[in-house]
């Protein structure tokens, strides 16, 4: 598959993946949808890579490599899932948009790959003023929406890390593999904290299963190795830019199916957010960027 197409189908993915989250946790509880979620990934992940007659190698670096993703998946999706029992669906995108900062700053601590610039400065403060928003918004409505925006924001902080690590690691086998391997290190620990947390459901609604199959095959069985498969092939920056469209689609549908009432104060915050994005990704075309390059990279250690 081209880089195109599957960075098309990643947006698409994102964009629904957080109404499909918030509806896979009616009357099953949040540990049950995202434990099965991954569990039905997996084994469908199995069967594709049979097919196709992928290795899934088991060496000391591709351990590394599944261990790295596995944790971060598991507590990127477990906050995430978690959150969405108290926030509206489209919080969560927007909130993840701040997932190419958050990229950057790890990539410059751990890859030294990228320098700020005056104009990722100011990228960056706009999209925290953002996100301080969307959390005075969080906190009007009630304390548990506020930490529910805690968690989504400590999500991405994990899956940020996690790209990173990815990417350090420079992993060499297919991006199905890859998938393969984390859902392997991750799908036990998601069921220990369903056992722990709750008992078994007491009902399945229809479309809470539905929920459950649509992110097991789209989010997990396809969009997993698309996003593993951009990261090993494209800058990881990029890969995070995906977010700078899924906050607006992502609210769009929750207005339109779930009926979430989006407030001008989340809209604001949205805005920022996608404004500080987009400023951080092209503020090299401001003024003064050598000029304050040239100070940052005279400062003392």
């Amino acid at each position: 598959m081209s880089v195109p197409a599957a960075y098309m189908i990643v947006i698409l993915v994102w964009s629904t993946t957080p109404l499909g989250i918030q509806w896979s946790g009616v009357d099953i509880g949040y540990e049950y949808g995202v434990a099965l979620r991954m569990l039905i990934g997996l084994f469908a992940l199995i069967i594709i890579a049979r097919l196709w007659k992928l290795p899934v190698p088991w060496d000391k670096a591709a351990r590394r490599v599944y261990l790295a993703s596995g944790l971060s998946l598991f507590l990127a999706m477990t906050f995430v899932y978690w959150s969405a029992q108290y926030i509206p669906s489209g919080w969560i995108a927007v909130i993840f948009g701040l997932s190419p900062v958050l990229t950057s700053i790890f990539a410059t601590l751990i890859l030294h790959e990228t320098a700020f610039t005056f104009g990722r400065a100011v990228g960056m403060l706009l999209g925290l003023c953002g996100l301080a928003v969307v959390f005075m918004e969080g906190l009007s409505i009630s304390t548990a929406a506020l930490w529910g925006v805690a968690a989504v924001t400590f999500s991405a902080v994990s899956q940020s890390l996690g790209a990173v690590l990815i990417r350090k690691l420079e992993p060499k086998m297919p991006a199905i593999s890859i998938t393969i391997g984390s859902l392997v290190v991750a799908t036990p620990l998601f069921f220990a904290n369903a056992f722990y947390s709750s008992g078994l459901p007491d009902a399945w609604p229809v479309q809470s299963v539905m929920a459950i199959v649509y992110l097991a095959v789209f989010g997990t069985a396809l969009g997993f190795p698309l996003y593993y498969y951009l990261l090993k092939n494209i800058n990881v920056e990029r890969v995070a830019l995906i977010t700078l469209i899924t906050p607006v689609t992502a609210l769009l549908l929750g207005a339109a199916i779930n009926g979430e009432v989006i407030g001008s104060q989340v809209w604001l915050g949205t805005a920022l957010i996608l404004s500080g994005l987009a400023i951080y990704e092209y503020g090299k075309y401001l003024p003064f960027k050598k000029k304050w390059q040239i100070r940052w990279n005279q400062r003392p250690l």
